[in-house]
């Protein structure tokens, strides 16, 4: 089941796509797609509702896309969990994964703009799997058990200023953080339609030219250990969000002069099955 979320900005509403591609409305079903829908029998009902073929279309021909969950109680990052992208950086791939915190109002719909920070001049790209959790998980001691609390899948490009971030006093947070640095969505994709997390392709673009071309079958630390891992050092709760790392490719890696991005830019992001995301950056002001 494909869910998302549409409307102006701050005024979203729940919608999900149906078996023939039309996008039906949810609000006369549920008032959000957040952390309490996903934990009680929300998809559930959703899935019988649009199953139905009762529910109505949404109005309008080409509607904005929001974030597929309303605010994220909170956002987990994972650096470094490809072993082409610890490469293209210098470092040794990680023994256990490295975690970060990004801050939940970083996040804005799939083809939102993106924009470059004051004083930044090393805004780079990362396309990533976000996991999004649907049940609390705390010690969770089997992958089987981890997987049971993945509510859905979804795309993330997981923003990072890289002076900030590695070079301002050696806090990632600082530059995962900045204003729209997490694009997500369009659309949270329900489990049974991912058979395997670990056999998708990632794919982005900048300005037409492709800058990574990965799979998460080269993670390092798979779907299901990451949320096992970090169920041992925090509670995850329903509608909290993973990203789970990115392939080579970044800005951070290549030649110089690096093409970190700049106002008028287009980045296009995509992982297969998962839908695509297309970002005009401009400048914050």
């Amino acid at each position: 089941m494909k869910l998302l979320r549409v409307g102006a900005v701050g005024q979203e509403r729940p919608a999900a796509l149906d078996a023939h591609g039309r996008l039906v409305d949810l609000s006369d079903l549920v008032a959000e797609i957040d952390g309490g829908f996903l934990s009680g029998d929300g998809i559930v009902a959703a899935r019988a509702a649009v199953a139905s073929g009762q529910l109505p279309l949404v109005a309008e021909a080409l509607p904005r896309i929001g974030a597929p969950i309303a605010r994220p109680g909170k956002i987990v990052g994972v650096g470094l969990n490809y072993s082409d992208h610890a490469a293209e950086t210098g470092v040794e791939p990680p023994t256990e994964p490295i975690l970060f915190m990004k801050a939940p109002n970083t996040v804005v719909g799939p083809n939102d703009q993106v924009l470059i920070p004051r004083g930044s001049v090393k805004t780079d790209w990362e396309v990533e799997l976000a996991v999004v959790i649907g049940r609390t998980a705390r010690y969770l001691e089997s992958d089987r058990a981890a997987l049971a609390c993945v509510a859905g899948y979804a795309v993330s490009n997981d923003l990072s200023e890289r002076e900030f971030q590695l070079e301002r006093g050696g806090q990632w947070d600082k530059g995962k953080s900045c204003e729209t640095f997490n694009p997500l969505g369009p659309w949270l994709v329900t489990p049974d339609e991912v058979p395997d997390p670990q056999q998708l392709s990632l794919r982005l673009s900048v300005n037409g030219t492709r800058r990574q071309d990965g799979s998460t079958k080269n993670m390092i630390f798979g779907v299901a250990e990451l949320v096992r891992y970090v169920s041992q050092f925090m509670v995850l709760e329903p509608g909290d969000v993973i990203n789970t790392g990115t392939p080579a490719g970044v800005a951070l890696g290549l030649p110089e002069p690096k093409p970190y991005l700049r106002a008028g830019d287009v980045v296009e992001v995509e992982i297969e099955g998962l839908g695509t995301q297309r970002q005009t950056v401009g400048e914050a002001s």
